[in-house]
Formats: C-alpha cells, sequence, structure tokens
C-alpha cells in the first residue's frame, strides 16, 4: 500500500512529532485504501476546485463505494428514490422500487471491502461515515443527492425525514447550513446568500473529513408532469421555515440551482426562497459557454458542473490521457467551477481524480 507524504503537516520536534506520525499513518492504514494529503488547505471551500465521479454508486464503476473515496473523487454522487412501501431511499440509476450500487453497509471499517452491496441510502451515507473516521485528512468532499422522484411529505419522506435520515448516518461530518450562517462571534448572518457573499466560508483544512451535501431535482421528477413542487423549491422553503422558526440548525443540506445560464438563475424562485441557494450544479459545457462564470465565483458561490468530458473538445468519456483530463480540469477551474463531475472512474484514474487546484 502506498503511504502518502505528509510534507504539508508541521509536527512539533521530538517524542511528540513522532508520535503524531505514527498516529497518522495508523489512521491511514485502517482501511484498505490510503489517506489522501491535503492539497491547498489554507484555501477556504469556495476558492478551489477538486474532481469527482458521477454516478459514483455505480458497481460498474467501483466494487464498492469505498474503492471510489480511495480514489481520490471528492464529488460522490448517489440517485434516491422514495420506496413507499419500505420507507427507505433506494439508491439506483432507474429502480424505482429497488437499490442497485456498491453500498455495502459498514458499520466497521473491516466491512468497507466485503459484504452484499445494492442497500439502501442509510448504508451509502453509514459507508462515508466509516471511511471517513478512519481518514481524518481526507479533503472535504461533496455528496450530491439526485432525488430521482422528489420528495413525498404525504407519506413521511419529506425534507425533514431526509434531514433525519442524514443526521442518523452520516450526521457527525456533516458541514451543514447553519455552519455557513454562523459568524465567529457566534451571530448568523440573515441567510446563505448573504454568509456566502460575505465569504464565510470555513478553510479547506478547517473541513478535512467533512462532508457537504447538496440536493438537485431528479430526471423522473422534472418528467412528471403531476409533481409541481421539485426538490430544490421543496427544501428551500424548508430551509426558509427553519429559519423563521428557530430551527435552522436541524438543516444537513443544501439545496442546489440546477442548470447554468447567464444571469441569476435563482429568478425562476419566489423572491422570499432565493437567498437560501448558495450552490449552483449544471452541464459544464454550457456553464463554460455562456459566460457568466466570473458572476458564481465574484458572489462565493459553489457550482458542479456535470460532464466535464463534452466540453469542447470533446474527450473520452471513460478513458482520456492523463493530460487531457488534466487540462480539462484546469480549464474547469479557470471558468470557477468548484467541483468537477466526470465518469473517469477507470482512467486516467487516481491521476485525476485526486487533483485539488485554485479556483479562478
Amino acid at each position: 500500500m502506498r503511504l502518502y507524504a505528509f510534507a504539508r503537516n508541521r509536527f512539533r520536534t521530538g517524542v511528540a512529532a513522532f508520535a503524531t506520525v505514527l498516529l497518522t499513518v495508523a489512521l491511514g492504514l485502517t482501511a484498505a485504501g490510503p489517506a489522501r494529503a491535503l492539497d491547498y488547505g489554507s484555501l477556504q471551500l469556495d476558492q478551489a476546485t477538486s474532481v469527482g465521479i458521477h454516478n459514483t454508486y455505480d458497481n460498474s464503476s467501483y466494487p464498492y463505494l469505498a474503492d471510489a473515496l480511495d480514489s481520490g473523487a471528492t464529488l460522490i454522487e448517489l440517485d434516491a428514490w422514495v420506496n413507499p412501501f419500505t420507507h427507505q431511499w433506494d439508491v439506483s440509476h432507474s429502480d424505482p422500487l429497488g437499490s442497485s450500487n456498491n453500498c455495502n453497509y459498514a458499520p466497521v471499517p473491516a466491512d468497507l471491502y466485503t459484504g452484499k452491496t445494492s442497500q439502501d441510502l442509510d448504508s451509502c451515507l453509514g459507508d462515508i461515515a466509516t471511511w471517513l473516521s478512519v481518514h481524518p485528512n481526507a479533503n472535504p468532499i461533496m455528496v450530491k443527492l439526485e432525488m430521482k422522484d422528489g420528495f413525498d411529505a404525504t407519506i413521511g419522506m419529506g425534507p425533514a425525514e431526509l434531514d433525519s435520515y442524514v443526521a442518523a448516518h452520516i450526521g457527525n461530518y456533516v458541514y451543514k447550513p447553519v455552519d455557513l450562517l454562523t459568524k465567529s462571534d457566534g451571530t448568523q448572518y440573515a441567510n446563505l446568500d448573504a454568509a456566502a457573499k460575505a465569504d464565510n466560508w470555513p478553510t479547506r483544512q478547517q473541513l478535512q473529513g467533512k462532508v457537504i451535501i447538496e440536493a438537485i431535482p431528479g430526471t423522473f421528477e422534472q418528467a412528471n408532469p403531476f409533481d409541481h413542487l421539485w426538490t430544490d423549491t421543496e427544501y428551500a422553503d424548508y430551509l426558509s421555515g427553519l429559519e423563521s422558526s428557530g430551527q435552522i440548525a436541524n438543516a444537513e443540506i443544501f439545496p442546489s440551482v440546477l442548470g447554468a445560464q447567464t444571469g441569476d438563475p435563482r429568478t425562476r424562485y419566489a423572491a422570499a426562497i432565493q437567498p437560501w441557494f448558495v450552490v449552483f450544479d449544471g452541464d459544464a459545457a454550457t456553464y463554460v459557454a455562456d459566460g457568466n462564470t466570473e458572476w458564481y465565483n465574484a458572489n462565493h458561490y459553489l457550482v458542479v458542473a456535470t460532464d466535464a468530458e463534452n466540453v469542447s473538445p470533446a474527450l473520452s468519456d471513460t478513458a482520456p490521457s492523463l493530460s487531457d483530463a488534466q487540462a480539462r480540469v484546469a480549464l474547469l477551474a479557470a471558468d470557477s467551477v468548484s467541483f468537477v463531475s466526470t465518469d473517469w472512474s477507470n482512467s486516467p484514474g487516481d491521476g485525476v481524480l485526486s487533483e485539488v487546484l485554485p479556483r479562478g
């Protein structure tokens, strides 16, 4: 197993330094995958660009979700379906009533790479939590939840229930909306937009071993003519209500504006909830071509850009050369993307998925 250098850490001399090194190495060896050295730790979360994998749960890409985390990927995508019979969220690409994925329910590190897969969302979140428990120096990870068919509060599977679900299975590792809202003196900004514009994001070093969770409307939800309340609006309404009732600390997730466009894409929403969106998720090619990238960066918003391979000139979906993949990530970093989503699970693999670059 490769051990990653700890050159960026500043250890004290003598016995204390030796003990710290031993502890760090031990943590890296506890799980089957290597612990990642933190890159650009002094940059705030909104000031860096990193790379992840589209449909990370797909077991044709990685046998286990922990394998994807070992690759260095810092965006993990999970597609979640409401199951009206089990009252759980299934994780699959296209099965609305069952799970098909590489999550295996690993309550302890020794279980991360063994056992039955195709578990529910709680197991996927739990696997990430277990992996983080032995990789405390891991780069901050964006967990992208595509809510395939949205919420169904009528059967107890609305935003509040999803928050409880997240809190129960990965809550100790989540950077929450209230964390962005809270100033150093303990007071709070009025909303997420005000906090982001004030650049209240923590540094990447402060977010070691943490996740930030975004939720977007799902493809089935968007195509459903009977669904008039999509995930983004429903969760933002819920966030606004939590703030009004003094319960904003209960929120675990950042709702995301889906689709890149010139100008402020939040104008599609009611004015009352617009300030609760500071994460944007859109097609990389559209985002780069729309000439609006600097607006996101100037306001310190987070941007997730999908299908990085399709930016002109298009690259291989699955196996670009390492130099082409790295050049594409560098291009998107220059265009102010925060998290680059790719399908490069096999090639070029480790050489690009672990990259972190300054943004803008």
